[in-house]
């Protein structure tokens, strides 16, 4: 059965043979293309690579963080997930010797040269500083914050753009009393009372702050757009279970008009969400596919929010590339054939806002995949 696995596939194998080579910021070198889609029907499965095994622990763990509107990586360490570390870790060593200097400075004046301290600058090592930021709050608030990155923009855009918060560590509370907007709790509210608008949207993009972000977004923003299901489709639901592979009890009937009536009370969803976001710049060998099953898990979840079955995912790409030294590993998953796509599960637990779900609240099902790929990531 052809998936989007053997489209993702082929955008790697259109890279490597109609790519450019382009130099970039981190200083490996890629093969790029510019303007690439991906689409995916969510009947077909979820959108998880099998070709190679995915840290799914990671996506999900990330998804929940940006949600939760968190912008230090603490959370992410506690949970044992590290695919922020790196940008923690250069943006740390970057102020480190500065911050360092002038404490120095500081501590020495006044003083004669001869009775100055002199102290051997030494930064600690990633390791050290992971650990640290587990283990030390006080220093995890300092730097772990890695700037209003996702998730300040998704739960607390702020119009006035500056002083907004200090470490990125808030709860949803804390957030509700600042002078901010909830893009995500904004775009629920309008699935539910104006389902037709073209307004649905949430923006990462925020100008006035990209300058205090570690990075600045890579996949800026995402719409979402619903539609009508058939009777056909409803029924389709009915008999085949919904996006989590639940199947209702639904008695069938000959009658249109009564199996309406049933669908309803068994609150078979009568209309269908769909979900594109926009990205900027596309590791696609190792960034793409957490993308693509973060969003297919974000899509989910907000179906769910308003009973409303998942349609289609699409990823619009600008800059898609594959580094110079990730050409090797691509090599071997081009020749590896796609398993059946697995399905995933979110439990019925009734939460008061969407960053209420847990690990434990999602469950991927049926998950068949070639071994692990080690591929660089370029920071």
């Amino acid at each position: 059965m052809k998936h989007i696995e053997h489209d993702y596939l082929n955008l790697l194998k259109d890279i490597l043979e109609n790519g450019v080579e382009k130099k970039d910021r981190t200083g490996t070198g890629t093969i790029s293309v510019f303007g690439r889609q991906i689409r995916h029907k969510m009947s077909e499965g979820f959108p998880l690579l099998t070709t190679k095994k995915m840290y799914w622990k990671g996506i999900v763990t990330e998804l929940l963080w940006f949600l939760r509107g968190s912008t230090n990586i603490k959370y992410l360490v506690d949970n044992d997930c590290h695919i922020w570390d790196g940008d923690a870790y250069k943006s740390y060593l970057a102020h480190y010797v500065d911050e360092y200097n002038e404490e120095l400075e500081k501590k020495n004046e006044g003083l004669g040269w001869m009775a100055q301290e002199l102290v051997n600058i030494r930064p600690l090592s990633k390791e050290q500083f992971i650990e640290k930021i587990r283990t030390d709050n006080e220093f995890a608030n300092k730097w772990g914050y890695l700037g209003p990155v996702y998730g300040k923009q998704w739960r607390r855009w702020s119009p006035m753009g500056r002083g907004q918060e200090m470490n990125g560590m808030f709860t949803i509370e804390e957030n509700m009393k600042m002078n901010s907007i909830d893009q995500i709790q904004n775009l629920i509210n309008d699935l539910k009372i104006n389902p037709d608008s073209r307004r649905i949207m949430v923006n990462a993009w925020n100008v006035g702050e990209l300058d205090q972000m570690v990075l600045p977004p890579c996949h800026y923003g995402f719409q979402v757009y619903t539609r009508e299901l058939s009777h056909q489709e409803r029924l389709d639901i009915a008999c085949k279970g919904d996006e989590n592979g639940i199947m209702p009890v639904v008695p069938m009937y000959e009658e249109k008009e009564k199996m309406v009536e049933v669908m309803n009370e068994k609150n078979i969803p009568t209309r269908g969400i769909s979900l594109m976001w926009n990205q900027r710049s596309v590791d696609t060998p190792l960034g793409l596919p957490f993308n693509i099953a973060s969003y297919a898990l974000l899509l989910l979840m907000l179906a769910k929010q308003v009973n409303m079955a998942p349609d289609e995912l699409i990823g619009n790409l600008g800059d898609t590339h594959i580094y110079l030294n990730q050409v090797d590993g691509i090599k071997e998953q081009l020749t590896r054939k796609p398993h059946h796509l697995p399905n995933v599960h979110i439990s019925d637990v009734k939460v008061n806002d969407i960053s209420d779900y847990t690990l434990d609240d999602i469950s991927l099902i049926n998950y068949k995949a070639h071994p692990k790929i080690k591929l660089p990531l370029s920071n």
